[in-house]
């Protein structure tokens, strides 16, 4: 039976979904999750328009790989179909460890484990079930295949994730400054060595995408709104780990009480056990429905906390020169201990310190070169005779002292 799917996708048309291991890793579980998880976590509290998931996002960069094969095939470079179905089997895969509200709870969720291993770890499970089929894409992900070029595909400064992102994150935030010309990109790839490049007459829509990339960021990404609602959420699982640790009995589906009750270590995840089974169950809905009903939660921290989070009422945000001294926020603790009758360890859940750091471009993590018409490469930022070039490579750091306005409780509806 063919399988062969089309997919009306709203920023790309018609993406192809070809017969195969490809249809059928679409058709997995651990795939089909991803349905269930916003791509931009919790930026549609800021964006209304920001409620695509990491499936639609996965799917995107499918078929912007498929589309870059098919150019370093016109350039005349060999991929085989085995490597082509790799490359997009990877592509597909590369989100799957993501867990709920992707990027906000990564490092709360299960400390020291990132979302990169636990997809790695998936992928092996997968391969296990498909009887070895996804070993190439595999290979891939972890830098082994000999074709260096289509890890750069997958995990690279000009890779397939970053492309789909910018572009779909604009479309459904509503951010024009996002837009990038894709399209126009992947047609001046080529390679150099064994290397990705971009074709010299390439040169300006590179400066586009990394210009885009810088404004994403600091609109969208990191946009001050977004990152206090993140830190809001990481308070209220904190408190209701700290609860859970004490015995007491809190409301949650069995997978996110097996996280609450129980810490995962990387070696559980990596035995297969239960800890990936209660990983794989959990989505946003787990962790919203248990926020509504903690909303009326005896303790006092929780509750509030829940409750504002539900009703929109949002850590505020103050953007400071330097991360705040202990003297400021014993200020701010003695001000919530008083108001809501909690100790000073409690009252420093309704407030966090956060310093974001972020640069543009970084020849450190992987370059992005020009082919010149001579046959030489040169590095972006030295090929480009665009000043703001050299800026993007700087890192720019910011400093975020968020906290509960006691001003802004209103009365929500309580029975």
């Amino acid at each position: 039976m063919n399988k062969r799917k089309i997919i009306n996708d709203p920023v790309f048309g018609f993406i192809n979904i070809p017969d195969g291991v490809v249809y059928d890793i679409i058709q997995h579980p651990f795939f089909q999750r991803l349905h269930r998880i916003k791509q931009l976590g919790l930026s549609m509290y800021v964006y209304p328009g920001a409620q695509h998931t990491r499936m639609q996002h996965s799917l995107g960069a499918m078929h912007l790989m498929g589309e870059a094969i098919g150019q370093l095939r016109a350039a005349g470079h060999d991929i085989t179909p085995d490597e082509e179905t790799g490359a997009k089997a990877c592509i597909l895969m590369h989100d799957i460890g993501h867990g709920p509200f992707s990027h906000a709870l990564e490092h709360s969720l299960v400390p020291g484990v990132s979302h990169e291993e636990l997809s790695l770890i998936l992928m092996e499970e997968m391969n296990r079930q498909f009887d070895g089929q996804l070993t190439t894409a595999i290979q891939i992900f972890r830098n082994e295949y000999p074709k260096y070029y289509l890890h750069q595909l997958v995990s690279g400064q000009l890779d397939m994730d970053r492309l789909d992102y910018l572009s779909r994150d604009s479309f459904f935030s509503g951010v024009s400054e996002g837009i990038i010309g894709s399209s126009r990109i992947i047609k001046m790839l080529n390679l150099h060595q064994g290397k990705l490049v971009v074709e010299a007459k390439g040169i300006y829509s590179i400066e586009k995408f990394l210009v885009a990339r810088r404004l994403m960021y600091w609109q969208v990404y990191l946009h001050k709104t977004s990152v206090a609602a993140e830190k809001m959420l990481v308070n209220i699982l904190k408190r209701a780990k700290e609860l859970a640790s004490g015995g007491y009995d809190l409301f949650g589906s069995p997978s996110l009480k097996y996280f609450l009750y129980h810490d995962a270590r990387l070696k559980e995840f990596e035995e297969k056990g239960p800890a990936l089974h209660h990983f794989v169950m959990l989505d946003d809905s787990d962790f919203m429905s248990a926020i509504k009903v903690w909303s009326e939660d005896p303790d006092t921290v929780l509750r509030e906390l829940c409750d504002a989070f539900i009703n929109r009422r949002l850590f505020k945000v103050e953007i400071k020169p330097q991360a705040s001294t202990e003297e400021e926020l014993e200020v701010w603790t003695d001000r919530y201990s008083r108001h809501f009758g909690v100790s000073r360890e409690e009252a420093r859940y309704f407030m966090a310190d956060e310093t974001v750091t972020t640069d543009t471009y970084s020849s450190e993590d992987d370059n992005i070169n020009i082919l010149m018409k001579d046959g030489t490469t040169k590095d972006i930022a030295e090929a480009s005779d665009m000043l703001n070039i050299t800026v993007l490579t700087r890192k720019v750091q910011k400093h975020y002292f968020c906290f509960y306005k006691l001003s802004d409780k209103s009365a929500g509806y309580r029975q």
